[in-house]
């Protein structure tokens, strides 16, 4: 995993990113490009700036295959912290987007197993996942992959550990209570598998999870740290959530990176 350390927000220079990958991609109907996306905070930055450029011409969105990283379980979709209506808020509504080509887990399915099963069936009759976005936890969670994932996770079910359900009771007036308990994530084994993989993360809150991403051992409690031996993961941070990185580990402190060959 390399470090890149942005005085931009990751989530403008994560999108410049996608746009330039899509375009090196060419994606066809019969080729795709299979992007994996995030929500929350730290995304919305992302999602503005792809908008722009959607709007300037710059990208097109056109074969572009989406699947989202993990969506609340026996929650109303459209209440407005469901993850489909915050994808919908911030991006989908915005763009040109064939809704065939938009996938979101379904969190209110009878048989979850069989909604899992069938979201990693679908990724693999696509070829696998291009291009994934994420964010991270301050407990070192990527999608919702808690501390003590498995690493050979698949999509699934998952209880939300008290710590993220402490930190998403922002979205919910503060009333940790409000905040579904559970949800359905890819897993850690399903990120992995992931061609390219680009995790960002801002705040100071983040700097532990990103110390230990770059410099830390890899350690099961803190997921982030899979993805160090992976050939092609990014973590995208700002100043603050790089802090406690020592210099020498900081090997990207630049505003840009190249697509991968």
């Amino acid at each position: 995993m390399k470090l890149i350390i942005t005085e931009d927000s990751p989530g403008v220079l994560t999108a410049t990113y996608i746009k330039e990958r899509i375009k090196a991609f060419n994606p066809t109907p019969k080729k795709p490009f299979v992007l994996a996306l995030p929500t929350g905070g730290t995304a919305v930055d992302m999602y503005s700036h792809l908008v722009s450029l959607y709007k300037s011409g710059a990208v097109s969105f056109d074969n572009v295959i989406t699947f989202n990283l993990d969506e609340y379980v026996n929650f109303d979709t459209n209440n407005p912290q469901s993850y489909k209506s915050y994808m919908y808020t911030n991006f989908f509504s915005k763009v040109s987007f064939n809704p065939d080509n938009i996938n979101i887990p379904n969190g209110n399915a009878k048989d979850m197993s069989q909604t899992a099963m069938a979201y990693e069936e679908k990724i693999k009759s696509l070829g696998g996942i291009e291009l994934l976005i994420g964010g991270v936890g301050t407990n070192g969670h990527i999608a919702f992959n808690e501390p003590n994932s498995p690493i050979n996770s698949r999509t699934r079910v998952i209880d939300l550990a008290e710590k993220t359900l402490r930190d998403n009771s922002k979205f919910f007036n503060n009333d940790i209570n409000a905040v579904p308990k559970q949800a359905i994530t890819m897993g850690l084994a399903t990120i992995s598998d992931a061609r390219e993989v680009i995790i960002m993360a801002t705040g100071q809150n983040k700097a532990e999870a990103v110390w230990r991403a770059i410099e830390g051992p890899k350690d099961i409690h803190w997921p982030i740290t899979i993805l160090q031996s992976h050939q092609n993961a990014y973590l995208v941070a700002d100043k603050a959530a790089s802090s406690e990185v020592s210099k020498k580990a900081a090997t990207c402190g630049v505003c840009s990176f190249d697509p991968i060959k």
